[in-house]
């Protein structure tokens, strides 16, 4: 699903234009980059917890010539789904369909064939 995606169904539920929505989809996740920025860590209630880690250095091998390579440490953000994520994702029975890795389409089409993505 794209962000395009989640601010027409946002906005269809809701009612404001598009534009509008897709400002405020915009401003709340830049309002969760900027907090993990600042402070490292957001925790969303129900949703989940993201969070700043810094990965230690490391030893690697260059696939191509099998050299070994020094990796610098460096910071990832990780995230941690919420109780109630979990409790919903270990009721799914069948994985959503996933469209050359463009993005996740859910539910079905009307001709039972594979959706296509846009």
């Amino acid at each position: 699903m794209t962000k395009k995606e989640i601010v027409k169904q946002i906005s269809d539920k809701i009612g404001l234009t598009q534009l509008k929505t897709k400002e405020i989809v915009q401003q709340t996740f830049d309002a969760i980059v900027d907090t993990l920025l600042e402070i490292g860590r957001i925790e969303l209630r129900n949703f989940g917890v993201f969070e700043v880690k810094q990965r230690k250095a490391r030893k690697a091998r260059n696939p191509r010539t099998g050299q070994r390579v020094d990796v610098p440490p460096k910071y990832v953000v990780t995230f941690k789904p919420g109780k109630e994520m979990e409790e919903r994702v270990k009721k799914l029975s069948a994985l959503p369909v996933d469209i050359g890795g463009e993005g996740v389409i859910l539910g079905n089409t009307d001709d039972g064939e594979k959706p296509q993505s846009s």
